[in-house]
């Protein structure tokens, strides 16, 4: 195991202690679907969701974080300085992101999910962002480390990710199909003044840059020309929000993660909402069919119906 890995860390994410690892899809399939149907019986509305779209009737959705500061965060520190301390109420911070949907395409373009907002990219984004402002000693992901982190989305669909995550990281690539980025682009230039031919280089949203990577191209060409299809810089996290759902997309989707991943650098941060057992197990059956891969199973971060795992290629240096 390499350094990172024995403190806990691969690149910006953090590896708890009770992160298992994953070897067989069929049991993970089990413990997954077993503890999913426990939580069936009482779960609310808010928290057992099927589908998972936010409202694919609206053609502008506003997302609103509220992000909040534990009383014992902002009282943690010796007596004498409590008096200069704010309290934690005014440590808190709301902001809103603006997005725009193409509702027609959802129904009408084969294939096309990513037009419209999903539930999966709201509660990821939450959990990220709720931590770091806090500074959550147990966050998901390290503040300081993801400061100096190239981050690759794939399938980001309407771009909520890159545009609440844009300040934390060094560089960040949002990345769809050809028909998805004049959205991608309008909603990322919606929320960043300038953006971005007037953007200037320490503005905000500066860091992000849009670009079209259809995993069925990459698959379909031959490794000595796909650099022709990705020209971006080697990616330090590649994030993998809810895209898991349609079977035929799945051998290609790996072949991109795998073509984009360096050994000994790249985590690959999967998310998943649990909906057809059959498309979960199959890309698990896949992803470990793959050499050189290591996959944990990070628990206690996002409540059901979701999965989330660390993965990434041990290559030669272990």
């Amino acid at each position: 195991m390499d350094p990172e890995s024995q403190h806990g860390f691969r690149g910006a994410v953090r590896i708890s202690s009770d992160a298992e690892r994953v070897t067989d899809a069929d049991e993970e399939v089990f413990l997954l679907y077993s503890d999913l149907q426990s939580g069936a019986a009482t779960a609310d509305t808010d928290t057992f969701r099927g589908l998972g779209h936010v409202d694919s009737r609206k053609d502008t959705m506003t997302i609103t974080f509220e992000l909040k500061v534990p009383t014992s965060t902002a009282s943690d520190k010796p007596r004498r300085h409590r008096k200069t301390r704010k309290p934690s109420k005014d440590l808190d911070k709301t902001f809103q992101i603006e997005l725009a949907q193409d509702k027609s395409a959802l129904r009408t373009r084969k294939g096309d999910t990513g037009s419209v907002l999903w539930k999966a990219s709201i509660d990821f984004a939450r959990l990220v962002l709720q931590q770091i402002h806090a500074q959550a000693s147990d966050s998901l992901l390290d503040a300081e480390i993801l400061k100096t982190q190239h981050v690759v989305e794939l399938g980001a669909g309407t771009g909520l990710l890159a545009i609440a995550f844009a300040s934390l990281v060094q560089r960040y690539t949002v990345t769809d199909i050809g028909a998805l980025i004049p959205l991608l682009r309008k909603n990322v230039a919606s929320n960043f003044d300038g953006w971005p031919e007037q953007c200037l280089p320490s503005a905000p949203g500066s860091n992000v840059f849009v670009e079209e990577l259809d995993w069925l191209i990459l698959n379909s060409t031959i490794p000595a020309h796909r650099n022709r299809v990705v020209d971006f810089e080697p990616a330090d996290l590649i994030l993998v929000v809810d895209c898991i759902y349609h079977p035929s997309l799945l051998p290609s989707l790996l072949e991109t993660i795998d073509h984009l991943t360096i050994p000994a650098r790249t985590a690959v941060l999967v998310v998943v909402e649990l909906r057809a057992e059959d498309v979960i197990r199959e890309f698990l059956e896949l992803w470990l069919s793959r050499q050189g891969w290591e996959i944990r199973r990070l628990t206690g971060l996002l409540d059901r119906p979701y999965a989330m795992w660390l993965g990434w290629r041990v290559g030669d240096h272990q």
